[in-house]
């Protein structure tokens, strides 16, 4: 074949090839462009009209402070058994040393400055219970520059909301939203009187709900989380959604400054105006309990119970004689519903049992042994921390009855308690046994640490090194066994340690 019957030949292969591969559907797109659509957020709210409207409702208040509780423990009060365990180098939180985050603002004079609004046209209005605390009189200002006195008809430390009268007719007042609606992301607005600048005016988003705080006694309240710019003396104020009525009561900051850094919180409405109907018609605030210890749940919890996802409160501890104890629940079930309404996680709990009635009738969803049940349950009512008698004598050590067992599978050196201590300390007869040292590395990534007590492994409880021993003979090398342990950094709760 000559030269050009050659290039021919290739013209005419290729031309019967390129349509071939011209033909091929080309691959989709990793993201196609996406068509228009209505935007979901739309310019900024302008809340001249709202903050016309509500001022005169919102009032500065002066509460002079003739006796303010004690904010620390001293250390001669501090009961034996945690002095011996820590010395003088109390953990932070422990006896009320915890950082001030607060934003009551007291002045030179001992007057406690805050905010408040009326909620009734009567003269009630709301505030938050530290502000006027061991105040002696309490005077409140208004937007029109009026000063009147005020009474507190009550405070609710658990909730901090406080309860005030003056007298007046047609004053004016703040209407309540439903606080359930609130959720993340919406517009608010808080009016106080920051560092006693009156009828100031802030505004943000909501960052949470449903959110727990350092402070033990507020674990009742599912706070209202926002980037709000709180400060001293905002504290009582009102937080508003954009149609001017009250969602919550701004209370509380967290600041490692003492001033606002981006985290603020709020009381649900919802829950202060409970708190507040108690207080008007009795003086005093009623709350359900179940008298149960309970904890969060990590991941190796969930394997060692076999749990699928870290919903509920995992029981710890349950006291008896009490609701709990009645309704049948025992260590390590884990309550993930109550009436119905969901447990998210360990912290929503009380609030959702705190919110109800002594007396009154609840249904607890529980899984116990992987498997779903239900039990119904009739409320105690919650008794201050100083009406209960608990353990404060007597400390652990390596002085029992045995000498110190060597390390066992559990990873720790154990010891049977010393004569008399389980009296001294609450510690039911059947449960106790010391731990003098960690050498286990799971037990350690546990938490445990020298001094504190073995109570149970699994459901079975444990009062010597021999019965310990035997107990953890069940189970198999490398399984995964819920512990409970006592100790004055954390008190009960169950720990999920891996066997050696």
């Amino acid at each position: 074949m000559t030269a050009p019957t050659r290039t021919t030949a290739l013209a005419l292969a290729l031309a019967m090839i390129l349509p071939v591969a011209c033909s091929a559907q080309p691959s989709e797109p990793i993201a196609k462009p996406a068509n228009a659509a209505a935007p979901l957020v739309t310019g900024l709210p302008d809340f001249t009209r709202l903050v016309q409207q509500v001022s005169p409702a919102v009032v500065s208040i002066n509460a002079e402070i003739t006796a303010r509780p004690a904010q620390q423990m001293p250390n001669q009060e501090v009961p034996e058994i945690f002095r011996r365990f820590f010395g003088d180098q109390l953990p932070p939180g422990m006896f009320g040393n915890a950082p001030e985050s607060r934003d009551r603002m007291p002045s030179a004079r001992g007057v406690s400055m805050g905010t408040g609004f009326f909620v009734s046209r009567d003269g009630y209005l709301l505030t938050n219970a530290h502000v006027v605390n061991g105040a002696g009189k309490v005077t409140v200002k208004l937007a029109d520059r009026r000063e009147l006195p005020a009474k507190v008809v009550g405070a609710d430390e658990r909730s901090d909301v406080a309860l005030l009268k003056v007298e007046g007719n047609d004053l004016p007042f703040l209407q309540l939203a439903d606080s359930a609606g609130v959720k993340a992301g919406q517009w608010v607005v808080a009016i106080g009187s920051p560092f006693g600048l009156e009828q100031s005016v802030t505004a943000g988003v909501v960052s949470a709900v449903g959110r727990n705080t350092q402070f033990a006694e507020n674990q009742y309240v599912p706070f209202i989380q926002t980037d709000v710019a709180i400060n001293r003396g905002n504290s009582g104020g009102p937080l508003l959604n954009v149609a001017g009525q009250v969602v919550g009561i701004n209370s509380q900051i967290f600041s490692n400054s003492g001033g606002y850094m981006g985290v603020s919180f709020a009381i649900p409405i919802d829950v202060a105006m409970n708190a507040a109907e108690q207080l008007r018609s009795t003086g005093r605030v009623a709350r359900g309990q179940l008298g149960v210890r309970i904890q969060p749940l990590d991941a190796d919890q969930l394997a060692a119970l076999k749990l699928s996802k870290a919903q509920g409160a995992l029981v710890a501890d349950v006291e008896p004689g009490s609701a709990g104890a009645k309704a049948g629940l025992l260590p390590l079930d884990v309550i993930t519903a109550v009436n119905g309404q969901q447990v998210g996680d360990a912290a929503a709990l009380p609030a959702i049992i705190g919110g109800m009635r002594p007396g009154a009738q609840v249904r607890l969803d529980i899984i116990r042994d992987g498997k779903p049940r239900q039990l119904n349950a009739t409320l105690s009512e919650l008794v201050s921390p100083g009406e209960r008698t608990g353990a404060t004598n007597g400390a652990t050590g390596s002085k029992g009855a045995t000498a110190p067992s060597s390390g066992n599978r559990l990873g720790v050196i154990a010891d049977d308690l010393p004569a008399g201590f389980r009296e001294r300390n609450g510690i039911p007869s059947n449960q106790g046994v010391g731990v003098v040292r960690v050498v286990g590395q799971s037990a350690a990534d546990a938490g445990l640490s020298g001094g504190d007590i073995v109570l149970m492994v699994g459901r079975e409880n444990v009062a010597s090194v021999a019965a310990l021993n035997k107990a953890l003979a069940a189970y198999g090398k490398g399984e995964t066994v819920m512990v409970r342990v006592l100790s004055p950094r954390a008190g009960s709760r169950f720990v999920a340690i891996t066997l050696d």
